[in-house]
C-alpha cells in the first residue's frame, strides 16, 4: 500500500517513516503544502497522512482543492491539541480522519489501514481467499491456517491484489504502489515477483491479463 505523509517536522515524519516502512507500507514523503498537493494530484495514493500547518499551502487548503478537484484517496489530517476548530474544518472539507498531536506512530498505522480497507470495502483486517488468508496486523498470509514464508514484496503483492479484487491491476501500477520511488520501471522486476508468489502459492491464484496486468483467479 502506498502512503504520502505531508508532515513539515522532519522528526514527525522520520517517525512515521519508519513505523510504517515496517508495517509493510511503501512511504513517500513532502513537506510543503504546494508540493504535497501536486504530488497526490498527479500518482495515486491508497491514504495520505495531512498535516494541517504546512508551509507555502495550508494543509485544509490542500484538501479542500484535492477534494474539489475530485482526489478521493482516503486522508487522515494530523492537528495540533486543543485545535477542535481545526479538526471540525478538516472533516467538514472531505477528511476522514483525524489525530491529534503527541500522538503514537502505531495509532497512526491502526488508522490507515482501517481507512484503507473502508475505501476497498473491506471491514477487517483479516480477509480471506479461498484456503488462504492475509493479516494485515500481522503481515502475514496463511495456507489452511499454517503460516507461509513471504518476502515482504511478496507479502505487498498479494496485499495488494486483495485491496482490489474484481479488476485487473497494471504492472505499472504494482510498481508505483509496492516499490520505492527510485525503482528501475523498465525492469521485468513485476513479472518476477508474479511468478515467485505463483509458485509459493502453488495455485492458480493470481491470474495475468495480457497487455492489462495481474488479477486474482476466480474463486479468490
Amino acid at each position: 500500500m502506498k502512503v504520502l505523509v505531508a508532515e513539515d517536522d522532519d522528526r514527525i515524519a522520520d517517525v512515521l517513516t519508519l513505523t510504517l516502512g515496517r508495517s509493510g507500507f511503501e512511504v513517500h514523503r513532502e513537506s510543503e503544502g504546494e508540493a504535497a498537493w501536486f504530488r497526490a494530484n498527479s500518482e495515486d495514493f491508497d491514504a495520505i497522512i495531512l498535516d494541517l500547518g504546512l508551509p507555502q499551502m495550508d494543509g485544509l487548503t490542500v484538501l479542500k482543492r484535492w477534494r474539489r478537484e475530485g482526489r478521493d484517496m482516503p486522508v487522515l489530517i494530523l492537528t495540533a491539541r486543543g485545535q477542535w476548530e481545526e479538526r471540525v474544518e478538516g472533516i467538514e472539507a472531505g477528511a476522514d480522519d483525524y489525530v491529534v498531536k503527541p500522538f503514537h506512530a502505531l495509532e497512526i498505522v491502526a488508522r490507515i489501514r482501517a481507512l484503507i480497507r473502508r475505501s476497498k470495502g473491506i471491514a477487517t483486517p483479516r480477509i480471506a481467499f479461498g484456503k488462504y488468508e492475509l493479516d494485515m496486523r500481522q503481515m502475514q498470509v496463511t495456507e489452511d491456517g499454517i503460516p507461509m514464508d513471504l518476502t515482504p514484496q511478496e507479502f505487498r503483492l498479494m496485499a495488494y491484489l486483495l485491496h482490489n479484487r474484481g479488476r485487473v491491476v497494471s504492472q505499472l501500477e504494482i510498481t508505483e504502489h509496492i516499490y520505492r520511488q527510485d525503482f528501475e520501471r523498465d525492469s521485468n522486476a513485476v513479472e518476477v515477483l508474479v511468478a515467485r508468489l505463483r509458485k509459493r502459492l502453488r495455485h492458480d491464484v493470481v491470474k495475468t491479463r495480457r497487455g492489462f496486468g495481474y488479477s486474482l483467479g476466480d474463486g479468490y
